[in-house]
């Protein structure tokens, strides 16, 4: 269900001219060395190329007159030089300088992934990685999952990451929790996240050991900063048989302010009508989908950035009742969802800095589950089994909040910071003639240390302190990470951790009388960064206690464990104009939880998963070619039945082979004054059966494969937009 609700995130980027000329040079660091591996570019074109091994550059660009060709270097500030391009060979020397010594510091990394378009030694994904992944529809969970430690779960949203629950991963947007970062829940269909891409211009995905300046989430966090002033003003619209949109960023003349708007409008009845779906669809899924934004530059150089969507959808879908084959199971849903952001990140002076962070979120879901004859009219049947799965339901998910963290720079490079926050949860539940009222005053104190001994080793060292209202618990959250540069773009990280959690709405609706869950990690891994390239090994333990049991009562007297062993590699340097990525992942987790009647591998978590994933683009024929492979082995499935006091495992067994190869191509073109893309993909190229688990009848008699609703899902689009050309982005990308 996730790609059904695929919005205009996409990016719009073109170029297009005629007749070709010759750029060489050299690229040198200002004392004279040869610098291997800069990227050199004819700025806002596909044009350029790659120092070689002896610092020299050649390449041909079909652009004319006056242009200005830029360098740039992992660890160099970027040069710019105009140049003026006719008929004759240009020659060009660059001299760049070093950035200041944070990047040449070691960086602790252990249990995270960086993504941004200033990139870090633990970088390895941008927004255009992200759009540009094939079959992932622009959905930045999508893109996650292709890294180590993410399990391939498709019949449910969320990141399944190191043995943890999708719930177990938490969203933070410029420091905010996010309470519904995904479109609402729909039995067996995984669902999107609501957030384009290009929103960010970094990204923390963190498999464990994350920082004490976030809490609440049990294995990780995915830690996402928004952008900043855009580079000029722009219109934008977008088509395609599924949806329509339009959107306006307009900036201020002195660069210091800007505000933008956007819609969206998403219904899949030309789709289904030609592509048929399993579940018979009674209403049609339908979005709406409009945000605006505002950015202000602060006369201390500091920003003021505020962000708000506004959502609703509605689909219904009928499925054969698995108790009688006569009868049938109705869903519908309607939701809306208002979510806002506002920043203020200020230089205070005298090596202080401030980040303050506002967010409200509500979210509205109404929802249907009934019982229908063949001709599909209710029906009452008088068995408890069938009847009671009759539901009619009201959410409403509140979140007001509030944080502020305050950070000193200490000497040379080592910062102190600390802060807190406050968040007030308020969610109701109708279900039937039940109603469920959560009322939470939650608030967090927390303070970490960045200190560089040397420039080869560091530390960051953290504390967190939690109380929650509504169970009348406090934590105390300790946070340690080393890390030891061993030389040649090479670096060795340990992290220790532990994390805590509340047991979910579903549970304290029956009882407040919980504590915390808890989880330990312990991470080693070591990375090494090279130009072009990276390679990533990371080895993980992470121990859990006082899970939720909910038989035979509900209490904290739940445990379990996952171990394991990550690899990546990423290389945009082997063969040219290829840039691929590899990660695999080995995990070993059991856990008793819930109804479990022992530590059993939950179904959620298959031992091993890896994903392939290349990107090609042609310049000669503006094309980009995407493909992405995923893999993992079956996955457990169980049948718990209650057996007197206890449950017992009526079935069990492992699902197939997980298999998805995606694909999308992008061309480049101009239409008119609009730079232009169009955009086409497809999921699960291959047709391969995708099985993540097994519905029960209520006596155990039967089992029906839960699946995809169609085998594939195909994309076709065309993005415009006049004013800005995202080119450069694509280039330094592919180059």
């Amino acid at each position: 269900m996730k790609q059904f609700a695929i919005l205009p995130f996409l990016f719009l980027m073109a170029g297009w001219a005629s007749a070709q000329m010759r750029v060489t040079g050299t690229v040198k660091d200002n004392r004279g060395h040869i610098l291997a591996g800069a990227s050199v570019v004819v700025k806002g074109s596909y044009d350029g190329g790659v120092s070689d091994s002896t610092g020299h550059f050649s390449f041909k660009t079909f652009e004319k007159g006056a242009q200005t060709v830029v360098a740039s270097n992992v660890g160099y500030k970027s040069m710019e030089l105009p140049v003026t391009l006719g008929t004759e060979t240009v020659d060009l020397a660059f001299s760049l300088k070093e950035e200041v010594s944070e990047l040449k510091a070691v960086t602790v990394t252990a249990g995270s992934f960086e993504a941004g378009d200033k990139k870090r030694a633990a970088t390895v994904l941008s927004s255009l990685d992200v759009v540009t992944t094939g079959g992932a529809n622009a959905d930045i969970s999508a893109v996650v999952k292709t890294l180590p430690g993410a399990q391939q779960v498709g019949e449910q949203e969320g990141l399944f990451v190191r043995g943890g629950a999708g719930y177990e991963t938490k969203q933070f947007i410029d420091g905010t929790l996010v309470n519904n970062p995904y479109f609402s829940s729909v039995p067996d269909l995984a669902q999107r996240g609501r957030f384009s891409p290009f929103l960010f211009k970094g990204t923390v995905f963190s498999t464990g050991g994350y920082s004490a300046l976030y809490g609440q989430a049990l294995s990780s966090a995915l830690i996402l900063e928004s952008i900043d002033i855009p580079e000029r003003s722009e219109a934008q619209a977008s088509i395609s048989p599924i949806f329509l949109g339009a959107g306006l960023q307009e900036i201020a003349k002195d660069k210091k302010s800007s505000w933008g708007m956007q819609y969206g409008y998403t219904n899949l009845v030309a789709y289904f009508a030609i592509v048929k779906q399993k579940p018979d669809y009674f209403t049609i899924p339908e979005f709406h989908a409009g945000d605006a934004n505002f950015r202000i530059r602060t006369k201390k150089g500091g920003i003021i950035k505020y962000y708000t969507t506004l959502a609703t959808n509605k689909l219904g879908l009928r499925r054969p009742n698995i108790d009688d084959p006569s009868l049938k199971n109705a869903f519908g849903l309607s939701n809306t969802n208002w979510y806002q952001n506002l920043s203020w990140r200020e230089n205070l002076g005298s090596g202080w800095k401030m980040n303050l962070g506002l967010s409200y979120s509500t979210d509205h879901t109404s929802f249907t589950n009934q019982i229908q004859n063949q001709n599909n009219i209710p029906v009452t049947t008088g068995q408890v089994w069938i009847d009671s799965t009759n539901v009619a339901a009201k959410t409403t998910a509140d979140l007001s909040q509030i944080k502020a963290v305050f950070d000193k720079r200490l000497s040379g490079i080592s910062v102190i910071r600390f802060g807190g926050e406050y968040m007030y949860f308020y969610n109701k539940g109708v279900f039937n003639n039940y109603t469920g009222l959560l009322r939470e005053h939650f608030k967090s104190l927390f303070s970490e240390a960045d200190l560089y001994i040397t420039n080869d080793l560091a530390a960051k060292l953290g504390v967190r302190f939690e109380h929650s209202s509504l169970i009348n618990k406090a934590n105390i959250a300790p946070r340690l990470s080393l890390a030891y540069k061993t030389g040649n773009g090479g670096q060795m990280s340990i992290a220790y951790g532990i994390f805590y959690q509340k047991p979910e709405n579903t549970y304290l609706y029956a009882t407040t009388n919980f504590g915390y869950t808890k989880a330990t990690h312990y991470i080693i891994n070591y990375i090494k960064n090279t130009t072009l390239q990276t390679f990533r090994v990371e080895a993980f333990y992470k121990k859990y206690e006082d899970l939720v049991k909910t038989y035979p009562a509900y209490n904290n007297d739940g445990t379990g464990y996952a171990k394991g062993i990550e690899f990546y590699w990423r290389d945009k340097k082997t063969i040219k104009n290829l840039d691929y990525w590899i990660s695999y992942s080995y995990l070993d987790t059991k856990r008793d939880y819930l109804n479990y009647p022992g530590q059993l591998q939950p179904n959620f978590a298959a031992n091993h998963t890896a994903s392939l994933v290349m990107k090609r683009f042609v310049n000669s024929i503006n094309t980009g070619f995407n493909f992405t492979y995923s893999f993992a082995t079956g996955r457990p499935y169980y049948n718990f039945v209650k057996n007197g006091v206890k449950y017992e495992i009526a079935d069990q067994g492992k699902t197939i082979s997980y298999n998805n190869l995606g694909f999308s191509l992008n061309y480049l073109m101009s239409m008119g004054k609009a730079y232009a893309v169009w955009v086409a993909s497809v999921t699960n190229v291959l047709n391969q059966n995708q099985v993540f688990g097994y519905n029960y009848s209520h006596d155990g008699t039967r089992k029906e494969a839960i699946s995809t609703p169609s085998p594939r899902f195909y994309f076709i689009g065309l993005f415009l937009s006049w004013g800005v050309d995202r080119r450069q982005d694509a280039i330094n990308n592919n180059l």
